[in-house]
């Protein structure tokens, strides 16, 4: 009851990481574990400044090692959720795939409706990264990562930070 739980998966449907948030927290902190008993963290993603609407948020391995940012786009948001991504060697710009369900979505709440978001490379206009939000009990994203370059922790983090921010 004070935890919000997400699992995220591959597009083979192989769990990627399991990520577990403590809820009415003032810094918004995620973290992530390899499996379900939660015993080896994996990685984390938090905010940068308490409560900043328009505040980044820093993915970082188990290590300390920075993995990449990600930050809602707000005037860009008001018709479809827009996000930039940021990592080693590129910067991307991701959307809700149907501005219909956006719109949808932003004045319903079907619980039918599934979220699609792909982010694209600002400078080649490739593919980055997809995620899709599966509708059942326990938040379930299934993540596919085509371009090398960015990392599966990184695409992790923000299915589920994107996700939690739609509501802001």
């Amino acid at each position: 009851m004070t935890t919000n739980r997400y699992e995220v998966v591959g597009p083979d449907g192989a769990l990627l990481a399991v990520a577990q948030q403590k809820r009415l927290a003032l810094k918004e902190k995620v973290t992530f574990y390899t499996d379900e008993s939660r015993r080896q963290e994996a990685f984390t993603f938090g905010a940068r400044n308490v409560m900043e609407l328009r505040g980044a948020y820093d993915v970082v391995a188990s290590d300390g090692t920075p993995l990449g940012t990600f930050r809602k786009q707000f005037g860009a948001s008001l018709m479809r959720t827009t996000f930039t991504l940021e990592g080693d060697g590129f910067v991307g710009t991701g959307q809700e795939r149907s501005q219909l369900v956006a719109v949808l979505r932003r004045f319903t709440d079907l619980p039918f409706l599934k979220m699609h978001f792909d982010v694209v490379d600002d400078a080649t206009g490739q593919p980055l990264l997809s995620v899709e939000r599966a509708t059942s009990v326990r938040d379930r994203y299934e993540v596919s990562v085509p371009d090398p370059r960015v990392d599966v922790r990184l695409a992790a983090a923000f299915a589920v930070g994107m996700d939690a921010l739609l509501g802001r």
